[in-house]
């Protein structure tokens, strides 16, 4: 029998729905287990799946994510509030987990402080903005500068993250079986002294892009929802990473399905 464990949003009804779950789930012989779960279910909104994300970050090769929504729908959940019976007896009745899984690549961020190194996985985005002052930076793609972004920020994002903050900032939307990250400016600064190419670019999994900012410059960090610091730094590696994120589609929702009843609706 599988192993789960519940991250809720926390609300009342996010809570009755966990509660719900657990009591059909042990009636199925089903065991919450909050270190090694199997899958680890999201009960709430986009915000709580990234939460349930980054709670299980360093055991991404052995689990799965599932979501379900208890508010607005959300991008990553495939389940309402009252499918949650359906949910557990589908998930009881799949020994084979594996074949119900599907895997999307991540963003990659290596952050060299000067006296130490840090890794971070984005499941969506990793932005770059100025403190106090603008961001330049110089952008560099594989090894060779391309150009001086002057401006408020940078967003490197993944490609389930592309219809996330990348999708606001004019990006555009990519299928996650595409192993890819994107390079999205924000409010870049463009005229005849300053130039950007003032498009997304989208990087294969093969490159890599390094974002050189100003030594004297503060910079804010922000891996998903997550603030890292405001600090100086000498450079960023960003690609897409070599370990992935597991979802269980215990039935089919096709990612264009996905975005148009996210973004578009249902309507003609």
């Amino acid at each position: 029998m599988l192993n789960y464990s519940i991250v809720s949003r926390g609300d009342s009804v996010s809570e009755s729905v966990g509660e719900q779950f657990r009591r059909a789930a042990g009636a199925r012989g089903m065991n919450e287990q909050t270190e090694k779960p199997d899958v680890v279910v999201s009960i709430g909104g986009d915000g709580t799946m990234l939460k349930a994300f980054h709670q299980y970050s360093e055991k991404l090769a052995s689990l799965a994510f599932v979501g379900v929504h208890t508010g607005h729908l959300g991008f990553f959940a495939d389940w309402r509030a009252d499918e949650v019976e359906q949910l557990v007896e589908m998930m009881a009745e799949n020994d084979l987990l594996e074949k119900r899984i599907v895997r999307y690549p991540l963003v990659e961020v290596t952050v060299d402080y000067g006296t130490t190194v840090k890794t971070y996985h984005a499941l969506n985005e990793f932005t770059l903005k100025g403190v106090g002052s603008m961001f330049v930076a110089g952008i560099h793609i594989n090894d060779e500068l391309f150009e001086m972004f002057r401006g408020d920020g940078i967003c490197i994002s993944s490609p389930i993250g592309s219809t996330a903050y990348n999708k606001s900032l004019g990006g555009a939307v990519i299928h996650p079986a595409l192993e890819s990250l994107q390079i999205a400016e924000i409010a870049s600064i463009n005229n005849r002294l300053f130039r950007t190419l003032g498009s997304p670019i989208i990087l294969p999994n093969h490159h890599h892009c390094d974002i050189k900012p100003n030594p004297e410059h503060s910079i804010q960090l922000n891996v998903d929802h997550l603030q890292i610091g405001s600090e100086r730094v000498k450079s960023i590696r960003c690609k897409v990473a070599e370990q992935k994120v597991a979802f269980a589609r215990f039935r089919p929702l096709p990612f264009w399905t996905r975005v148009r009843e996210a973004f578009i609706g249902n309507g003609h």
